[in-house]
């Protein structure tokens, strides 16, 4: 459903809303207190990070009431040993001072290349900041679209080096040569961008080949993978207001930016949650989850039909019985991973364009099987069975549900202590840098002693959550 950006509820800090450049201008009575009997409503404080850490606190908070039929919660000695694993990653892979954000941008940097400077050179010095940001924003969002898990088999060789990649940074690398290659775009004379023709008309297969795809190199997910790019392009053809008549991601940047005038952008300043809502506003229906707002009632029941209105999806949101909320939002657990994960990629290349973004820890942590992994392989999250461990599960599952719950409130918890291990105040060391740092990369760790890399639950996978 088209709508213009000045419909577009932006908040400022995960609670509120604020447009850019609207600070003072906000009637809080209004703006803070979302119709949550209406779906409109109820979607829009669905799509804040308040509601995630309020929610997740409420299920962690119970859990050590030990009313929890799936977890347990580990002492605060197993925090404390968390968190000391948590630095002592961090200081092996950032033994100097700058810890950078956690983003897609560090994939892109695998196996010792700088490929933002090889998409730079490419791009010419004929550019300007500007367009450069558009062409940055552009890989990123398809980039992260394409993260979910690649399995345990999956590899890309890159042929310029001849260096072999596995997992997330794998992805990165094909996505990045799949971008300079010009498989997103339509135009053959702009290859060095994404635009809804471009992905409308992808084909699994191209995505494949791309990606290395045999029968002997398998990726987790591809048909979905490739599925949700052609929803995004539909999305971007279906808002030109924000993403321009030829419908790239890039457009975002002007939406943000342009009410300070878009061309000096270092007079610019936004929050990191206003890149999110811009996200979940415009892009939520692309998920495959059937999870809209209509689709419950508000005593957590399932509600049959629903309007089938892709303003009311939710995407990365679920039930939880346990969960509890104003009228239709009762009975929803949303964590957003990959819209998260897309706005901390986002971050640099607003920033490399001179604009100023604010208020990152409104973010929280990404709860996925690396993070979530880690708590686990901490005791810090104890599942009450052992076959648990054992059996498969889906994303909906309110185990699974639960679990990622655990891992936004734990990791909230986590943080602070990691930052007085390494002697960092919260300004020099936000949650973006303490989970690149950091908690997703001793999860790795943790995997690959324990259980050769694999993540401590078996999760069915779609490509687009994990």
């Amino acid at each position: 459903m088209s709508r213009s950006t000045d419909d577009i509820h932006l908040p400022a800090d995960g609670s509120g809303s604020l447009r850019p450049g609207g600070a003072g201008d906000v009637d809080p009575s209004i703006e803070f207190a979302p119709d949550t009997a209406h779906p409109a409503g109820a979607a829009s404080l669905l799509r804040t990070t308040a509601a995630i850490r309020q929610r997740a606190g409420a299920l962690l908070a119970r859990a050590r009431r030990d009313e929890s039929q799936w977890f347990r919660i580990g002492s605060d000695d197993a925090l404390e040993d968390a968190a000391r694993t948590v630095a002592e990653v961090t200081r092996e892979r950032y033994p100097w001072d700058t810890i950078p954000y956690h983003s897609r941008w560090r994939h892109f940097e695998a196996g010792g290349v700088d490929r933002r400077q090889q998409l730079d050179a490419l791009l010419g010095k004929g550019i300007d900041a500007r367009q450069r940001a558009r062409a940055h924003i552009d890989l990123v969002l398809v980039s992260v679209l394409l993260d979910a898990g690649a399995g345990p088999t999956w590899h890309y060789t890159e042929s310029a080096t001849g260096q072999r990649f596995t997992r997330s940074e794998g992805l990165g690398v094909a996505c990045f040569h799949a971008f300079t290659s010009g498989l997103f775009s339509s135009d053959p004379d702009h290859p060095l961008q994404v635009d809804a023709a471009g992905l409308r008309g992808l084909v699994t297969d191209r995505l494949g080949d791309a990606f290395q795809v045999s029968d002997v190199n398998p990726l987790v997910g591809l048909a979905g993978r490739a599925v949700l790019l052609r929803r995004l392009g539909e999305a971007m053809s279906e808002q030109p207001e924000t993403f321009g008549d030829d419908g790239r991601p890039a457009g975002m940047f002007d939406a943000l930016v342009a009410p300070f005038g878009a061309a000096s952008p270092p007079t610019a300043e936004i929050t990191a949650h206003q890149i999110l809502s811009l996200l979940l506003e415009t892009l939520s229906h692309i998920w495959p989850a059937a999870n809209a707002i209509d689709s419950l009632a508000a005593d957590g029941s399932d509600k049959l039909g629903g309007t089938g209105d892709p303003a009311f999806a939710l995407g990365d949101c679920w039930r939880h019985s346990a969960v509890r909320g104003p009228g239709l939002t009762n009975g929803w657990m949303p964590f957003h991973k990959l819209s998260q994960w897309l706005t901390y990629s986002l971050l640099e290349p607003f920033e490399w364009a001179g604009v100023k973004v604010r208020q990152l820890d409104a973010l929280t942590a990404l709860p996925e099987y690396r993070n979530g992994g880690l708590l686990i392989d901490s005791g810090v999250i104890v599942p009450r069975e052992a076959a648990f461990l054992t059996r498969r599960w889906k994303a909906g599952d309110e185990f699974i549900v639960e679990w990622r719950a655990l891992t936004v409130a734990l990791l909230d918890e986590i943080a602070p202590r990691v930052r007085k291990v390494l002697d960092r105040t919260e300004e020099e060391l936000p949650l973006a840098c303490v989970l690149e740092g950091g908690t997703w990369a001793a999860g790795r760790v943790l995997a690959q002693r324990l259980r050769d890399g694999a993540p401590p639950l078996l999760i069915e996978s779609d490509g687009t959550v994990f």
